[in-house]
Order: C-alpha cells, then structure tokens, then sequence
C-alpha cells in the first residue's frame, strides 16, 4: 500500500544548517523538496567530477566482460581517483580515434586492391622528368577513343569500366574519371593499419588492467554523490534573516522520531497535512510476497503516483500466471529455475537485495506449472509421442483457451474498475465504475459471440442497459442535468468501444504461447531429421530450444508487462504511473 505522507518544514539558525542537514541524514527520513534551484560554485565543481568519474566507470564497465577473473578480483583503491580517472578516458580516446581512422583506412586498402601495390610517389617523382601517368576509370566502350598518343595500361575492368592508367610525354588531359593517387602505397596501408592495430589493442590492455581500481572509483563516486546531495540540499534551501528552512516529506508515522530530533537539536518544526497541490513522493509499503514485483517496477522505471492506487498484489499474480502462459513449457521453466539458482549461489555475497531471485523462482514455477498441466515440456508433440498425457487436456482446446484469455481480462479490468468504485465511495461516482465493470463483461460475451462463435446471451443486454445508464448518470453528477448526462455520453462514446478491444487484446497471451510450441516442435522435428548423426542432433537442440528460451522472457516483457501496465493499470485502474519514488535525504 501507498504509506501516508506529511509535510514537514524545519527552521534553524543559518549557522547550523550544515549540521542539521547531517543530523537529518543520520535518521533519514525527510524527502527535501527545494525551495530553490541548488546552485553555487563548489557544487557546480563537484558535479563535473561526478560526471568525470562516472565517464570513467562507464568504459570500465564496458571493459568489465573482456577482463580476466583475476584482474577483476584484485582490487585496488587509487591513489589519485581523478589522475586515474583522466588516464582512462585518455585511453579511450586514443581508442576511438585509431578506430575511426582504422574504418577510413580499411575503406582506402578495399578501394585500391583493384589496382595492386604500387608506389605512388614513382609516379609523381616521373611528372618531374616529363613522363606523366594518371589514373583513370574509363567506360568500356570508350576506351578505343583514347589517342593513339597515349599509352593505356589496362589493369582490371568492373561494372562496365576499365581502370587504368594512362601514360603520355604530354600532359594528360581526359574526359573521364581521374582517380586521385593515394597518399601511401597499399602496402604500407595495410602495415600501417596493422600497427594502428596492435597499438589499438596495447592500450585496450591498458584500461583492462585499470579495472583493478573499479571498485575504489565506485566508493569515491558514492562519497562524491553524497557531498553532492548534501551541497545541493544546503544551497536548495531558504534563507531568510539568519534563518534557514529545509521542508520536504515525511511518512506519517515518523511524525514523532521527527519532533524529538527538532526538540533534541532545538530547531523549529512544522508538521502538517498535504495540501491538493502538494505532489509528495510515493512510499510503498507492502508484504514480503508483494514486494516480488518491486524489480520489475525498477526495470521499467515507474512508480504509481501519491494519490493513485498501489496495483503491486495483482500486477505481481496476473503476471506470474501471463509469464507461465506465455512460456509454458515446463522444461524451460526448469532451465530458468536451475540458471537463477546458479546465479543466486554465485552473486550472493555481491547482491544485498535478492528479490528479483525469488520473483524469478515464483515466474519459473508458473512455468513449469502451466507446461505439466498443458503437457508441454521442450515441445508438445514428442510428450503425447511418448504416450505422456496433459494434467489439463482443455489447456490444449483453441477455443477454450481462447475464452480463458477473455475471461482473464474480464476478471482483472474489473478489479481495476472495482477498486476505483472503493476509493471512491460515498461519492456517486463509484456508481460509473460499476457500470464499467458491467460493459467489460458485454465487452466479455461479444468477444466469444465474434471470436468464437457463442451464442449471446441474454444478460448481455442487461448488462449493455446497466452500463450504459449508470456511466450517462453519474461518470460526472452535476447540479445541471443535461450537463451531466452530456459528459456520460462523452465518456461513454470514447470508452465502449475501447472496453472490447482491451479484452480481445488478451488474446495475445494464447498466440504468443501458442508460437513458442510451435517454434519447440519444430527444433524436435528438425532435430529428427538428423537420426544417426549425435553431434547434429545436439547442436540443433541446443540451438533451437536455446533460441526458445532467450526470446521467452522478451516475450513477457513485450505482452504481459504491457497489459499490467496499459491495459489493466493505465487505461482501467487510472494509474498514470507518474509518481516520485520517496528518497529520504540519508547517509
């Protein structure tokens, strides 16, 4: 659940600000809210370290995958973090330019290898002594028009033209493409991109040894986030009289830790209700089993908004069963559950936050679980081969799968819809939301009446009166009526339609399933193909189910987080996703 905020403001002497922010640190829990912009010299300083450093760390850690473990494992703090610093971005530019004139070199050696090693400065040292040669491409049907007076030496024809060179006593002058000699030989290009090369390659080495100091530049970049946090919550703050105000947000039930700190530091402090224009930052507060979801709200960068609803309980189960659906196929849950034990036992002592490996277990088993039920494990068809049966046959029905897709979608936009009623009671309002909910389930029976060919039944026309009345009425009750029922009209034409589109979009759960057994089948049949040759087998399995399982989890990024998040959170749950997440000044 979202955690209640106050709002809090804080006085004190201007010379003991430095002091009180550190104070405050200590007990973090006060989200500052500027009162101006932060600005000043010294912080504006320790911002171009900070973006130095973090320059810096960004090649390291693009290095990070071509080191060795034992580079990796001997850590060293520097002596100079910004000396250090400025070494390895030198580096790197050294890098990019070898390789940016490396690109041009390699398009020049192509270009020439047409027309062999030759020593350019002979010819230009022969234009001294009256003998002139230039280079020429030529059309092949022009060639016989060249004077007689000319020599041509043909040295190789392509896509219609000859490339040659022409040589005279006389200064050459031609109407067709001269080809400017080049600066060097071919020769000497290719050993000179050679060398560029090896010295490319030298100072790669360079910066792989550099990564010995990674870990003491992170802890120089923490320290230096940190002295600019502290800057930039003393500049923000107001100043008025020999006074200093820092105000910001505090969760409710911190409201006394906070008044004994000011009593303890002799401060003044305020602490008040929010206000409506007030846009405090979003605390969630949840059980340890819905906190699961909390990786993939990073990965997406999202955080639902102070006065918005906290959907964590059923994005986390809806998107457990979509992962299942979507990969379903037990032996690739298998595979993901022993990769995250893998990667839980060898990150353990580096990973101080081990949620997004049990999030994996939890998504690894409704995988597993939905391939045993479908009978589906790397593959359908070798399974049923082998005499091997579904625990749920109907899992394998189109038409009914196809029903339990519209039917999941019913069920959790009217969860988003019943909840919203919740919040809003008393307010008639709330009374809109349930005929939301009634237009979801016609949404529901026209979905299987079109899709799947089911009869429509007679409640479906109940529920088209009882929602379209109760969304005219009340989506917004004014004193003057034909207002009101003119925004339920509105409402109504943007959202009826929409209402069935959402829940036919469920759909995709079925299709993308359905496309990853099809893709498992078809390795296991290509794989039969190669009968007598092992090697050929395994590489086509490894491959193929490989392949399977990489894009599975795409997958789920693409078409299960999207209807969380679109379909469910946004366009039914009002959950714009447009919070602040709570970060309390803190040391």
């Amino acid at each position: 659940m979202i955690v209640a905020m106050k709002k809090v403001a804080v006085i004190m002497e201007s010379k003991d600000a430095p002091s009180a922010i550190k104070a405050l640190a200590l007990q973090g829990l006060l989200h500052v809210e500027h009162a101006q912009p932060p600005k000043g010299k010294d912080l504006s300083l320790l911002r171009d370290d900070a973006a130095l450093l973090n320059q810096g760390l960004e090649i390291l850690s693009e290095t990070k995958n071509l080191a060795s473990l034992r580079v990796l494992s001997e850590q060293k703090l520097p002596v100079d973090w910004k000396a250090t610093v400025l070494r390895i971005i030198d580096l790197q530019k050294r890098i990019d330019r070898l390789s940016e004139y490396s690109k041009e070199l390699s398009k020049r050696i192509y270009d020439w290898q047409l027309w062999g090693d030759f020593d350019p400065e002979i010819i230009r040292e022969l234009s001294g002594k009256g003998i002139y040669v230039k280079l020429f491409a030529v059309p092949l049907k022009e060639v016989k028009n060249i004077p007689a007076s000319v020599t041509v030496e043909k040295v190789t024809v392509k896509n219609g033209f000859v490339y040659c060179a022409l040589i005279s006593r006389e200064k050459i002058e031609a109407p067709f493409k001269e080809i400017e000699l080049p600066k060097m030989s071919l020769g000497k290009m290719k050993e000179r991109l050679s060398e560029d090369m090896r010295v490319a390659f030298g100072l790669k080495e360079e910066i792989r040894r550099g990564l010995c100091y990674r870990q003491g530049l992170l802890e120089s970049k923490n320290k230096l986030d940190k002295e600019i946090e502290f800057l930039e919550v003393l500049s923000g703050s107001g100043e008025s009289s020999g006074l200093t105000f820092l105000s910001g947000y505090a969760p409710a039930d911190a409201e006394q830790a906070l008044i004994r700190l000011a009593k303890k530091e002799k401060w003044g402090i305020l602490i008040s209700d929010l206000a409506e224009e007030d846009n405090p930052p979003t605390l969630i507060r949840n059980p340890k089993w819905v906190n699961l979801i909390t990786p993939v709200y990073k990965l997406m960068e999202v955080v639902p908004g102070y006065r918005e609803l906290d959907v964590s309980p059923i994005f986390l189960l809806f998107l457990s069963l979509f992962f299942g659906m979507i990969i379903g196929d037990a032996g690739y849950g298998a595979v993901y559950f022993t990769l995250t034990f893998l990667a839980k036992r060898k990150l353990a002592g580096k990973v101080k936050d081990k949620t997004v490996f049990f999030l994996f277990y939890l998504f690894s088993s409704c995988a597993m679980m939905w391939g045993l039920l479908s009978g589906t494990v790397f593959g359908q068809q070798w399974y049923v081969a082998k005499g091997f049966k579904a625990l749920a046959p109907a899992l394998n029905d189109t038409k009914f799968l196809m029903a339990f897709c519209f039917l999941l979608g019913a069920v959790q936009l009217s969860l988003a819809h019943g909840w919203q009623a919740l919040k809003k009671i008393p307010s008639l309002t709330a009374l809109a939301d349930i005929g939301f909910i009634c237009l979801i389930w016609l949404g529901f029976l026209l979905s299987k009446m079109f899709i799947l060919g089911d009869a429509f039944p007679i409640i479906g026309k109940w529920l088209a009166w009882a929602g379209v009345t109760l969304i005219i009425f009340f989506v917004n009750p004014q004193k003057n009526f034909f207002k009101s029922i003119g925004a339920g009209l509105g409402t109504l034409a943007l959202n009826a339609i929409g209402n069935f589109g959402d829940i036919v979009s469920y759909i995709r759960l079925f299709a993308v399933g359905l496309a990853g057994v099809a893709v498992a089948d078809s390795v296991n049949t290509l794989a039969a193909t190669a009968a007598g040759n092992i090697i050929a087998q395994t590489l086509i399995l490894f491959i193929g189910h490989s392949i399977n399982i990489i894009l599975g989890p795409m997958s789920v990024l693409v078409h299960g987080i999207r209807l969380n998040v679109l379909e469910f959170s946004l366009l039914h749950g009002n959950v714009t996703w447009s919070g602040v997440a709570y970060k309390p000044l803190k040391e």
